[in-house]
């Protein structure tokens, strides 16, 4: 207990009054990152080994479609233009005899055997360099434009998709091969926040509830985001994936870790103001009074807070509370205490 003369409750500015019912919101605080859905990650490979000659990736750097990824040499490369400048040149020939064949089997002046001969040359050649341009197609070289003077040892890897480079994977000078990762692009158009939740929470979670996030480095930039997706299946750590569709994301990339607020439940709650509480050793009191100028600090369960008030789980009826400066009370105790 602790008694106070009445200029000492006036001075504090120590206000008295009955716990009152509110409506609190419910919260669940979890961490997270934002991330991107399967369909908007890309990862990228070379169709065909070389070695990495160029390249001024690094992550987080934005990207256009397009846009230069890496240069790498190899001379396979040379090896698969050639042969289908040469494949294409023989094409043309054979294509030259086909037709001459074709108008002399009409005129039955060549024997049908030289006619079938000459026909399957020519469907051979044309599946041969009709192949050969799809292989060019794949490490990033338009057949149409290749001619002899424009054989090149080098390729070009572009960039499929817009977004951000998130990974890089390689070192100029380092071999590459098809089954290797060279970069991951995430597109950004479509972030969401990933939460972890923990299993004895999930069975307070719905679809859209709303959820409000922040980062470790802008705490009081507050984001707002939906309830999505819940992913029922449990890890080995007990806990599982929520997706929350953002409403704002301005400045947020993949890979920024977030601290969140689920709202999992509203209602009509006893609650007192948050400065009506006060902490000591680790624990929460409030400050009933007595009459007489005479307070009493119990103990308290606190429960969520909302717009400056914290709902308490203890039964507070026919109690009335100090509800502004009650830190001046527990000074005054400690006081005393000392002496």
């Amino acid at each position: 207990h602790v008694k106070l003369t009445t200029d000492q409750i006036k001075q504090a500015g120590i206000e008295i009054d009955t716990p009152a019912l509110r409506i609190i919101d419910q919260t669940v605080r979890v961490k997270g990152v934002i991330d991107a859905p399967p369909t908007h990650k890309v990862a990228v490979s070379v169709p065909m080994g070389g070695y990495l000659k160029v390249m001024r990736m690094v992550p987080g750097m934005k990207i256009a479609k397009g846009a230069t990824l890496c240069e790498i040499e190899d001379a396979r490369y040379v090896d698969l233009q050639q042969e289908y400048l040469v494949g294409k040149s023989k094409l043309v020939l054979l294509e030259n005899d086909y037709s001459r064949q074709s108008d002399l089997r009409q005129s039955q002046s060549v024997s049908e055997k030289v006619y079938q001969q000459v026909q399957s040359d020519y469907t051979s050649q044309k599946a041969i360099v009709a192949g050969l341009a799809e292989k060019l197609r794949l490490i990033g070289i338009e057949p149409s434009r290749l001619s002899d003077k424009g054989i090149s040892r080098r390729i070009v890897l572009r960039a499929p998709i817009s977004g951000y480079v998130s990974k890089v994977n390689v070192n100029a000078g380092q071999y590459v091969d098809p089954t290797l990762i060279l970069f991951e692009i995430i597109n950004s158009a479509d972030i969401h926040l990933s939460l972890t939740v923990f299993e004895n929470d999930l069975s307070k979670l719905e679809i859209g509830q709303k959820v409000t996030c922040y980062t470790n480095s802008e705490p009081s930039v507050k984001y707002v985001a939906r309830v999505s997706l819940i992913n029922r299946s449990i890890d080995n750590d007990r806990a599982s994936e929520v997706h929350c569709h953002l409403e704002n994301q301005n400045k947020l990339v993949p890979g920024m870790f977030m601290n969140a607020e689920i709202h999992v439940r509203s209602g009509q709650v006893t609650s007192v103001p948050d400065e009506a509480i006060v902490r000591w050793e680790n624990k929460l009191y409030i400050f009933v009074a007595e009459g007489d100028n005479r307070f009493n600090m119990i103990p308290v369960a606190a429960g969520p807070t909302t717009g400056g008030f914290t709902a308490i789980n203890d039964d507070l009826s026919g109690k009335r509370i100090v509800t502004a400066n009650a830190y001046s009370i527990l000074m005054q105790l400690k006081n005393n205490a000392d002496e």
